[in-house]
C-alpha cells in the first residue's frame, strides 16, 4: 500500500468533512487511519456512517489530552501500512489530486525520508483565506528551518513521512501541545535522511488545506506549559545548530540560523505571552510578565512589547 492517511480525531465538528476530503482522492492506492481519543463527541456515529473498506477505526481507552497529544499521532503510526504516512488534523482537508501530486513527487525524487506540501489555509467556513508562499522543490534540513522561521506557518498535515524511517526514530517528536513537534520531526527526516539521501521535496501545486479555528490545540492550553515549550524547542535547535555542516551552502543557512535564533526565540515568547492578554485581565497580566519574564529571558522592554502588539490586535478587532 503507498499511503496511510491517519487522522488522530478528537472534535466531531469538521470531521465529516475531513473524511470526505480523504475518500474523494483521484489516487486510489490508500488507507485511512481514524483514531479517537477518546472523544466526548459522538464519532462513533459519523465513523461508522461511512461503509468503505479503506477505513479502518480505532478508539482509545483513555484520552491522550492536549498536552500528550503527540502520543495519538504515534498511535496512529503504530496502525499504518501504507510506505508513506499523512497525519492531518480532524478539521483539516486534502485536496482531490493530493495523493496523485504526492506519488508523482517521490518517483521524480525517490530515496527521501520526507516530503512536503503546499497548503492554503481555510476559515471555519472552509473558505480559503491565505496560503503558505512557495517553496522550491528540493531543500536541505538548514533550509526547511530557515524557510520556518522566516515565512512560518507548517503544519503536521502538510508532510508525507516514510514510515518506516519514521518508525526507526522513534515517531513524530513529542513536545507538550504538540508545539514545534511538526517541524522538529520534518528536520530530522530531512537531516538524516533515507538510503544516503537527505532533504526535503516540496510540491509546486497545493495539495492540503489547514483549518484556522480557535478549536485548534495551539490556540489552548496552560501558558506555563507553553513557555515551557518553547524553551525545550529552543533548546532542540540549539542542539542541533552546535554542529557545523560539510556543504558549503548549508553551513552557510546553519550560521545564520545560529545568529538569528536568539531572536526568533524571544519572538515567539514575545507572542505567546501577547496572546495571554484577555480582555478585562490584560493590565493583571503586564504586571505577572513584567515580575516573571526575566527568567524566560525577556526585558521588561520585551513584556512591555507583548503588551502593544495585544492592544493593536485588540484594536483591529469590531466591537
Amino acid at each position: 500500500m503507498r499511503f496511510s492517511v491517519t487522522i488522530p480525531a478528537y472534535k466531531g465538528k469538521y470531521l465529516r468533512e475531513c473524511i470526505d476530503s480523504v475518500l474523494a482522492q483521484t489516487f486510489a492506492d490508500f488507507e485511512l487511519v481514524i483514531v479517537n481519543d477518546a472523544s466526548p463527541d459522538d464519532l462513533d456515529c459519523i465513523v461508522k456512517s461511512y461503509h468503505d473498506e479503506r477505513i479502518r477505526y480505532y478508539v482509545n481507552d483513555t484520552n491522550c489530552g492536549a498536552v500528550n497529544v503527540v502520543d495519538n499521532w504515534n498511535k496512529c503510526l503504530s496502525y499504518a501500512k501504507g510506505e508513506y504516512i499523512i497525519c492531518m488534523g480532524d478539521d483539516d482537508r486534502l485536496l482531490p489530486d493530493a495523493l496523485m501530486v504526492y506519488d508523482t513527487l517521490i518517483k521524480q525524487r525517490p530515496g527521501l525520508a520526507v516530503y512536503h506540501g503546499w497548503t492554503e489555509l481555510i476559515d471555519q467556513e472552509s473558505k480559503g483565506f491565505d496560503m503558505q508562499l512557495p517553496r522550491p522543490e528540493f531543500e536541505s534540513a538548514y533550509a526547511l528551518i530557515l524557510h520556518h522561521w522566516t515565512n512560518g506557518r507548517q503544519y503536521i498535515g502538510d508532510f508525507v513521512f516514510h514510515t518506516e524511517s519514521l518508525r526507526r526514530r522513534g515517531g513524530f517528536m513529542k513536545l507538550p501541545l504538540a508545539w514545534g513537534s511538526d517541524n522538529i520531526t520534518a528536520v530530522i527526516a530531512a537531516s538524516q535522511g533515507r538510503d544516503g539521501k537527505t532533504g526535503i521535496a516540496n510540491t509546486q501545486s497545493m495539495v492540503f488545506q489547514y483549518r484556522v479555528n480557535p478549536l485548534s490545540i495551539s490556540s489552548s492550553g496552560s501558558m506555563q506549559v507553553k513557555m515551557d515549550t518553547i524553551g525545550k524547542e529552543r533548546n532542540w535547535y540549539s542542539q542541533f545548530l552546535s554542529e557545523p555542516c560539510d556543504k558549503p551552502e548549508d553551513e552557510k543557512i546553519r550560521r545564520k540560523l545560529v545568529s538569528e535564533l536568539p531572536h526568533y526565540f524571544q519572538l515567539k515568547y514575545i507572542y505567546c505571552i501577547a496572546d495571554d492578554m484577555p480582555h478585562g485581565h490584560a493590565v493583571g497580566k503586564l504586571f505577572h510578565w513584567l515580575r516573571h519574564g526575566k527568567q524566560y529571558g525577556l526585558s521588561k522592554s520585551s513584556v512591555l512589547y507583548a503588551f502593544f502588539i495585544y492592544l493593536k490586535h485588540k484594536a483591529r478587532k469590531p466591537e
